[in-house]
């Protein structure tokens, strides 16, 4: 099969399908996975889709809306969000003043946290609880609690914050892009993070794999304003525009 056939077969599956792995291409195309991931390697540089880990995904599926419960995201990729909140817990130093924003992998990396020096503050309600069983001590914002991602956001919460200034910074987000930076789907959620963001000396947005390349509703950040720990970075053209950390996996 010709490259251009193999091009039009991928991008067919794609328009079908949504996303699709490497080995199913090489079992549609009949070709080598070296040939696959070459192939996936040019459609995405010429903008035709998305490169993701092990596969790819169609250029009309990387927005999304959506916004799963804290559950559901701590089971998405453990292994990986493990290596991440390690390799952040590993970062705060004696006597640092630090935001940890609520979300799956922060709530992780609190496992490992060590330093009992610095102090924390959070609007992860879940967060607030694990920091304080630690010994540590931990600050947690005031105002309304979202259900779904057991955040503090609000009024009052954007009105705690302006009285911090923080060393470091974590945060979760829903998308990275180097078009729409970081975004969540939730506006009160972004409102919090932003401002938390802005008043960072160092921030830090953890993201596994599937975060990179989707657009959610609201941009909180853009994409220099922080640092990105991640497992293992499959994009490398996102080290033109930000610091990437990658964890041990």
């Amino acid at each position: 099969m010709l490259t251009e056939e193999r091009y039009a077969t991928i991008l067919r599956i794609l328009e079908e399908k949504k996303a699709v792995t490497v080995l199913d291409l090489t079992k549609a195309l009949d070709a080598s996975e070296s040939t696959v991931r070459r192939d996936l390697t040019a459609l995405h540089k010429s903008g035709r889709l998305y490169k993701v880990y092990g596969g790819a995904t169609s250029i009309d599926n990387n927005y999304s809306s959506a916004e799963e419960d804290m559950k559901t995201k701590s089971d998405l990729f453990p292994e990986e969000k493990i290596a991440i909140a390690r390799k952040a817990a590993s970062l705060i130093k004696r006597k640092d003043f630090v935001y940890i924003d609520a979300g799956s992998t922060t709530l992780r990396m609190i496992d490992f946290i060590t330093e009992t020096s610095a102090v924390y503050v959070t609007n992860g309600l879940p967060h607030a609880s694990r920091l304080s069983a630690k010994g540590f001590k931990v600050f947690i914002l005031g105002g309304e609690l979202k259900a779904v991602t057991e955040a503090v956001v609000g009024t009052e919460a954007l009105n705690n914050l302006r009285s911090y200034n923080f060393t470091k910074g974590f945060f979760g987000t829903n998308g990275i892009s180097t078009k729409s930076g970081f975004s969540t789907p939730d506006s009160s959620e972004g409102i919090i993070k932003g401002a938390a963001l802005s008043r960072c000396t160092h921030a830090f947005v953890l993201a596994d794999r599937s975060k990179f390349n989707k657009i959610s509703p609201i941009t909180f950040a853009n994409i220099s304003s922080a640092s990105i720990i991640t497992g293992r970075l499959e994009d490398k053209k996102y080290r033109d525009y930000t610091t990437i950390i990658e964890g041990d996996l």
